[in-house]
């Protein structure tokens, strides 16, 4: 009967772990999207950029669940210590002093102690958010935080540490935080007792040390500076803590943040809703693997390993207590679990409790949805173009480098010189190429820009020669569909037949028997079967035409683009096809006029019948405006342009549309007068 129970058991839990890594993601997709984020985070780490940039949470762990996009910000020249004789380590550095003696466990008060060798942006922005503190100047959270606050854009909202704003259905969170490159003193005891666990293992504590912490300005609720303290951060460690769990563990978290966001947090419960969140839920998974209840993790354990967390929130809700992992005197319930609402929650897991694992959501609904299996085989549960076509569309979104000039890109050169001997996954291999030729593709751009002005026409040729250089190895190494990249440079340089040749290549090509866009395939994909991610990138992977908005492309464009700038959008994105379509009619004009007619109808049924309106209708159907509007149709030009105005979509140009119908109807006007 025993044995007949634990085979009842091991069959649940490999159907739970299948579900969920259906729902969450097996190894290679989770690893593919970590690796993703490792590129992007090396070449930011790499830069000579004083402000660094980390994206964290859920995104950065590896998890695709819908969530906020949460990003750390901090300038490498100012530096926390923690005594003064560390500021030896640094050179012309603003060096900022922690001192944690009057401030809750996990926060501290910092004080300004040089502001000697420095940026002077760097003085201006601390002196305006300092205050004077027992005879000392103290910066201020809080007026930090009001500061970056009072220079943001419009829409954007003030949350906790952080600066929120949405744009399209994403909600991005900005929290400007000061850096140390040393751990706080009083977690040697943490260190020295976690070298000698089985976890997390060696290497990693010994990456969390030479990490440090971080400070993210937001006071604690009941200390003696509430609006003055700062509160110390260990996002990067954390990661390093959940990169090192093994698949069923980091399962097990998705798990509980999904019971999380789908049940407890569930809306008709609100009032409760604030009590937890997933920060809570990672420092249970934390405690529960160092704690080593459960010896072996692994798919047939899976259910074992869940109730043992379950557990262990239930009995921190009980208690009103939730231990930091690296400061366990920080609980971090302090200040909001207690009264009528603890007992809330706790009756409602502690239900759960009572009626044991099978009835915790969402466990009875993925056994009834999945079918028993006695043998785990991740690799069943996704087809090679499946994971093919996830993975490109996420280096497609997040394979963006800020070049906006000619140092930008010598300084992109000197951080691929240094990449260029390192050990790459092949995940971060497509990566590192998607780089390559988009700083390539706006290399080109900005030489034309620069000396297209000039009139001395050997520096113009030699530039153009190398602009020309670089648009071909980026069609080498990037997208199937960079090679847009090369004849919108032709149709600004005046070369139409050439654009035009080149464009009938881009139809030919994007015609393929299979191709991949936006996630989604068409095609046959047995005619890519056996090949690399490499290969299949430069032959089958169709992107989205990214604009930086401080390039200019093509003069059309240059009023959108601005919309975009002063929106802090860094770059526009446009449909291959609508690109493709605008280029062919521009570059008809000009030679073949027979041909721009039917490139303009075909643009018009192209963006009538867009299936990703959601998030290019708005751009799409100023194209077709702009492109009517040159054409002579004013009065379709306008009705596109209202059309525009009618999506809710990004990107945010609707400035520009409103200024091209202003224009457009005084026009209409004097015509008909």
């Amino acid at each position: 009967m025993e044995h007949l129970r634990d085979s009842v058991i091991l069959s649940k839990s490999e159907s739970v772990y299948l579900w969920l890594c259906q729902n969450i993601g097996t190894k290679q997709q989770v690893d593919s999207r970590r690796d993703i984020m490792d590129i992007e985070e090396l070449f930011n780490k790499l830069s000579s950029l004083e402000c660094k940039i980390r994206i964290c949470g859920s995104i950065r762990e590896g998890f695709t669940l819908k969530s906020d996009v949460d990003f750390m910000n901090w300038y490498e020249k100012i530096k926390v210590i923690w005594n003064f004789s560390q500021a030896e380590s640094y050179e012309n550095h603003i060096f900022i002093y922690a001192d944690s003696s009057e401030s809750p466990p996990g926060y501290s008060l910092l004080f300004l102690t040089s502001e000697k060798n420095c940026d002077n942006d760097l003085n201006e922005m601390l002196s305006s958010a300092s205050i004077q503190i027992n005879g000392k100047k103290c910066l201020s959270s809080s007026k930090l935080r009001q500061d970056k606050f009072d220079s943001s854009p419009r829409g954007s909202a003030i949350n906790g540490p952080c600066l929120s704003e949405t744009l399209g259905h994403i909600k991005y969170d900005f929290s400007t935080c000061l850096a140390s490159d040393i751990l706080p003193p009083f977690t040697a005891s943490w260190v020295h007792m976690y070298r000698c666990l089985s976890w997390p293992p060696a290497d990693v504590v010994r990456s969390i040390v030479k990490n440090g912490c971080h400070f993210v300005p937001i006071g604690h609720k009941l200390g003696n500076h509430k609006d003055n303290e700062w509160r110390i951060s260990f996002a990067v460690s954390e990661y390093e803590l959940v990169r090192s769990m093994n698949h069923t563990q980091f399962l097990t978290y998705g798990w509980l943040k999904v019971m999380l966001d789908q049940q407890i947090n569930k809306k008709p419960l609100c009032n409760e809703h604030k009590l937890l969140c997933s920060y809570h839920i990672k420092t249970v998974v934390f405690w529960a693997i160092q704690q080593n209840t459960l010896h072996h993790w692994c798919p047939q354990t899976l259910l074992a390993g869940f109730w043992i967390c379950f557990k262990l929130l239930l009995k921190w809700v009980y208690e009103g207590v939730c231990p930091n992992f690296f400061i366990p005197e920080n609980n971090m319930f302090k200040t909001k679990m207690h009264g009528v609402l603890q007992q809330r929650l706790f009756r409602k897991l502690y239900r759960w409790y009572e009626n044991g694992i099978d009835a915790c959501p969402p466990i009875k609904y993925i056994l009834c949805d999945l079918t028993h299996t006695n043998r785990i085989d991740e690799n069943s549960l996704i087809s090679e173009h499946k994971f093919d076509a996830e993975f490109f569309n996420e280096v497609d979104f997040k394979s963006e480098i800020s070049i906006s000039s000619l140092h930008d890109f010598n300084v992109t050169e000197k951080v691929l010189e240094q990449l260029i001997n390192l050990p790459f996954t092949q995940y971060e291999i497509v990566m590192l190429q998607r780089h390559v030729s988009s700083v390539l593709q706006s290399t080109a751009f900005i030489l034309q820009n620069v000396y297209s002005s000039r009139r001395n026409n050997k520096l113009i040729y030699n530039a153009d020669k190398v602009s020309c250089q670089m648009l071909k190895l980026a069609t080498k190494w990037g997208f199937l569909s960079d090679i847009l990249y090369f004849a919108m440079y032709y149709y600004k340089t005046y070369r139409y037949r050439e654009a035009l040749s080149l464009l009938e290549i881009a139809k030919t090509k994007l015609d393929s028997p299979y191709v991949l866009y936006v996630g989604k395939a068409k095609g046959n994909p047995k005619t890519v079967d056996g090949l690399s991610l490499s290969m299949k990138m430069r032959r089958v992977v169709i992107g989205h035409i990214r604009l930086r908005t401080d390039i200019n492309y093509i003069n059309e464009l240059i009023p959108e683009q601005t919309a975009c700038y002063r929106n802090l959008n860094t770059s526009l994105r446009v449909p291959h096809f609508v690109i493709m379509n605008m280029l062919t009619f521009l570059c008809s004009r000009h030679v073949e006029t027979f041909r721009a007619k039917s490139a303009l109808n075909a643009l018009k049924y192209a963006v009538e019948h867009l299936t990703d309106i959601e998030h290019y209708g708005r751009i799409s159907y100023e194209i077709l405006g702009l492109c009517q509007e040159i054409a002579g149709n004013k009065q379709d030009a306008l009705n596109s342009y209202y059309k525009s105005l009618q999506q809710f979509s990004l990107p945010l140009i609707q400035s520009a549309t409103r200024q091209r119908i202003r224009v457009l109807r005084r026009d209409l006007r004097r015509s008909q007068r």
